[in-house]
């Protein structure tokens, strides 16, 4: 099979190399359409992993062969597959801190090579821990394996607004109009919530207010505080949501937020980077600041929901679509994007 092997940094070497032969427990999924992810970008051009790797994780595809005590999938089903499953037992998981468990890191579906995500293959396997455990969604008959692929990065943005408490009638700051900022706006929407959107490009400003912000700012308006405090009677916004990795974006949420509000920072930002931050204006004004990494399996059933019964559009927020070969220059474009680059789709 042909598969976009990662071979250092910046290297990816389209490569023929062996089709996974599935052990008895285990499914083989034949890749229709893979999402690139800006996780993905990171570990293709930072020194993070030893190659030889496949990286790919948003996929969707039809089951190619199954194991021989595997019970509840046939050849041919359509499928998302899902990339980590917790383990359900350790401390992490008892806490709903999923995405610590050592089992959700260190097993994960795989094309070949060291296990790591495997999408950016024409075909991926799913180990056996991954199959009895959830990890494997039918997609319903109107779906398209498209829109299939959001499941995983929908359940990654949902995991963050509920972990940030978004309530109806409150109003919440997105910083970046990206497709992660689009889709948090989608999804604040969808709850209940105002949103109101921040980018450095006019395109992106204009998009966030086509999928359903309220209202939708220039990043570098000297004047945003004030506006954002007109539109909230002077109080600030209940929540902040970083989908920017800028130490500039983490300052003007703080000057946005309301007192008693939260910042969650989404974005994973540069190791060197380091935020001076005076304590006491978190002490006095009572701000919260949290994190949020990767998905959760509480979210899950919510997640397929809200994109099978196509509760936000995520159609919407495709801007691209490259076959695997040209992986390269889709990583290219989502690290120097147009004013029109959102989402990416790859096609083996």
């Amino acid at each position: 099979m042909k598969a976009q092997v990662f071979r250092g940094v910046n290297q990816l070497s389209y490569e023929e190399i062996p089709t996974p032969e599935v052990l008895p427990d285990e499914v083989l999924v034949k890749v229709q359409v893979v999402g690139l992810c800006q996780s993905d970008i990171k570990k293709i051009r930072y020194p993070l992993y030893n190659p030889p790797r496949i990286f790919g994780h948003e996929t969707a595809g039809t089951i190619a062969a199954v194991g021989a005590e595997v019970k509840d999938w046939q050849v041919g089903d359509r499928v998302v597959v899902l990339h980590h499953i917790p383990c359900m037992y350790c401390a992490y998981c008892l806490n709903d801190n999923f995405s610590m468990c050592e089992v959700y890191k260190n097993i994960t579906t795989t094309a070949g090579f060291a296990p790591s995500g495997g999408g950016f293959a024409e075909y991926v396997k799913v180990p056996g821990h991954i199959v009895r455990q959830g990890g494997l969604m039918t997609i319903p008959d109107p779906v398209t394996f498209e829109q299939a692929s959001f499941v995983e990065p929908t359940n990654c943005c949902l995991k963050a607004v509920k972990k940030a408490q978004v309530q109806p009638g409150e109003t919440v700051l997105i910083t970046g109009a990206g497709p992660i900022g689009l889709m948090f706006i989608m999804l604040v929407k969808y709850f209940g919530a105002r949103a109101i959107a921040t980018d450095l490009l006019p395109n992106r400003i204009e998009k966030a207010l086509s999928v359903g912000a309220d209202a939708a700012f220039d990043a570098r308006d000297p004047e945003l505080p004030t506006k954002i405090q007109s539109l909230t009677q002077g109080m600030g916004v209940d929540t902040s949501l970083l989908a920017v990795p800028s130490e500039k974006a983490f300052f003007q949420a703080l000057d946005c937020t309301r007192k008693g509000g939260k910042i969650l920072f989404f974005a994973e930002f540069p190791d060197e980077v380091e935020i001076p931050l005076n304590p006491n204006i978190l002490y006095c004004r009572e701000i919260d600041l949290m994190g949020s990494y990767s998905s959760s399996y509480r979210v899950q059933a919510l997640a397929a929901d809200i994109v099978f019964n196509q509760r936000i559009d995520v159609d919407a927020l495709v801007s691209d679509r490259y076959p695997l070969k040209d992986l390269a220059a889709a990583v290219e474009q989502a690290v120097s994007p147009s004013s029109e680059t959102y989402k990416i789709l790859i096609y083996p």
